[in-house]
Formats: C-alpha cells, sequence, structure tokens
C-alpha cells in the first residue's frame, strides 16, 4: 500500500470513528463547471439579500486561494434526521436546527481530526470549514463521491436521502481522490412540484429569494405579501423538498446526543409558539441555530404565518 493509500484510508477510519456518515476526498483545484453556474445564479439575483454570495467569487471556486498550499478537500456527512418530529399541528422548524447548532459541533469533530492527522503523519496544516466561509460544499461532497446534486439544488446519497450536514478539512496533503457518482434523479419531479412558493425555478436551479428558508431566516426585512398562505406553518427554514424526496425513505435517526430536540419543541402548539416570550424562547433555542433570527425574527414568520 502507498504512503497515499494508507494517509487516506487512516483519515477515513478516523472520520469513521468520529461518526461521520461518510467522508470522501478530492484534489484541491479550480471548480470548472461550478464558476459559470454561480455567475448566473448571482446575475438573476437568485441570492436575494444574501449579498454575501457576492464576495470572494475567486475563492469560493478555487480552495487554494482559500487555504494556500492546499492539495486536498477531505468531505465529510454528518447525520441530522431526527428519531421524532415535532406535534403535526404546530408551527414547523426544519430538522437540522432541533438541537445544538451544528456549527459547534462539527468544528469540534473537525478538530479532532485534523489533530489527528497531524499526530499520526506529521507537519500536515489545514483549515476546517462548516458552512461558515467561501466553500461550495455540495460541490466539493459531489465531486468527492459521497453523492450527487438532486433537483432540489442538495446533495442525495442512494443509502441514506439527504438530511445531513456537510463539512470540509482542506489539507497539504496529497491523498488518493474519490470519483463522483452518477445522478439518480431520473424524471422524478418531486421537489419541483411540491415546493409552495415555486423557490425550484428548473431542474438543479433554486432561485433563493423564494425559498421558505430564506424568507424565514436570511431575510431581515418583512416578507413580501406574495408569499401569504403559501408557507405551509414553517417558521424557520423548511424541509418540504427533502421531505417529499424518495431517496428520503432511507434516512436513518443520528446518533448525536447533541442534536437531540429540547422536549418543548416537539410538543408545543401553534398557541404556545404564539405567546412565546423571550425567556422561553432563551431557554428552548439556548445552543441552536434558531437563534440566527433571533426572537425577533421567529415572532415576524409567527406573525406572517398567522395573518
Amino acid at each position: 500500500m502507498s504512503l497515499k493509500e494508507t494517509h487516506t484510508q487512516l483519515i477515513k477510519t478516523e472520520a469513521n470513528r468520529l461518526g461521520f456518515l461518510s467522508c470522501g476526498i478530492s484534489k484541491a483545484d479550480f471548480l470548472e463547471e461550478e464558476a459559470p453556474r454561480l455567475e448566473t445564479w448571482l446575475k438573476q439575483n437568485m441570492h436575494g439579500e444574501m449579498g454575501y454570495m457576492e464576495n470572494y467569487f475567486d475563492k469560493r471556486l478555487d480552495p487554494t486561494k482559500l487555504v494556500p498550499g492546499s492539495k486536498s478537500v477531505i468531505s465529510l456527512l454528518l447525520n441530522y434526521f431526527p428519531s421524532e418530529e415535532q406535534n403535526e399541528e404546530s408551527y414547523k422548524i426544519s430538522k437540522y436546527a432541533y438541537g445544538r447548532d451544528y456549527h459547534f459541533v462539527i468544528k469540534d469533530k473537525l478538530k479532532q481530526l485534523l489533530n489527528h492527522i497531524q499526530e499520526e503523519i506529521g507537519d500536515v496544516h489545514g483549515r476546517a470549514f462548516v458552512d461558515s466561509a467561501p466553500v461550495l460544499d455540495k460541490a466539493w461532497a459531489a465531486k468527492s463521491g459521497l453523492g450527487w446534486i438532486g433537483k432540489h439544488s442538495n446533495l442525495l446519497t442512494k443509502q441514506t436521502g439527504s438530511f445531513y450536514f456537510i463539512a470540509e478539512l482542506i489539507v497539504d496533503l496529497d491523498l488518493e481522490y474519490d470519483t463522483p457518482v452518477t445522478d439518480h434523479c431520473g424524471s422524478c419531479t418531486a421537489c419541483i412540484d411540491a415546493c409552495p412558493t415555486q423557490a425550484i425555478v428548473g431542474p438543479y436551479v433554486v432561485d433563493g429569494s423564494k425559498c421558505i428558508s430564506y424568507l424565514t431566516i436570511e431575510l431581515k426585512n418583512e416578507i413580501p405579501t406574495e408569499f401569504s398562505n403559501q408557507m405551509e406553518d414553517w417558521m424557520f427554514g423548511c424541509d418540504i423538498c427533502q421531505d417529499v424526496c424518495p431517496w428520503n425513505r432511507f434516512s436513518k435517526s443520528h446518533n448525536e446526543p447533541l442534536f437531540n430536540p429540547h422536549p418543548e419543541l416537539l410538543s408545543n402548539s401553534k398557541k404556545d409558539w404564539e405567546e412565546i416570550t423571550k425567556e422561553v424562547f432563551n431557554e428552548i433555542f439556548r445552543k441552536s441555530a434558531v437563534k440566527r433570527t433571533k426572537y425577533k425574527g421567529l415572532k415576524r414568520n409567527i406573525q406572517f404565518l398567522k395573518d
């Protein structure tokens, strides 16, 4: 076994031990196919108020500009599919936000993985990324064979569907590279047909400015009235395009205790959410990604759903 193969095996074994669903590796170079796609998407203003998407265009497409000297992108998936879901008669929260904020949980695991690489292999430099820097997570995960990009623009995997987080370690180490898998969406249009705001404007193209996740989290202004009666009770994020995807029949619940929800999140009724105080908000979402929209934002979303 070559040194590259030994190092690659060591990394994948440790990723598995840390609880990652899967690990794939690709060469750190320019994402040629993504460049025109991203440029068109931005030009058509499909990023809405997410101005940050226009920043660091080159870095988004070339990891060597983000991490000088980098040679490999290690992509990792971490399952968040819950064992039990919210009360069906209630306002809804996207499943990824049920438990502890994923940024902290995954960052910690990535640090452990990088430490292990440095201890076992030696002088390896790298950076960890969890949805918080100009890195095209889904493109890298697809390039490293972890799944294909579905028509709803999420990464899909035959065995486990799409309810997982994607993260990366970009390192200055030569490794064995994985190859992309084929697309298995076929003629299915379940996600396109189910989106209540018609945000999936065509196969593989999502107009972010119409997406319920964008409207309830990223949008800082008032939600446009054109979306009245189209939000289907989602007060933070939205899982519709994933819930209807046939590949998610294979989702299995996660085994990460930190992703377990606060009991009130599951049992609260609409009335409970409508009357939520700042103190209760802070208690339920103490270390949750929901804090991103803040108490004021959640109240705005609930009011919009009520009106």
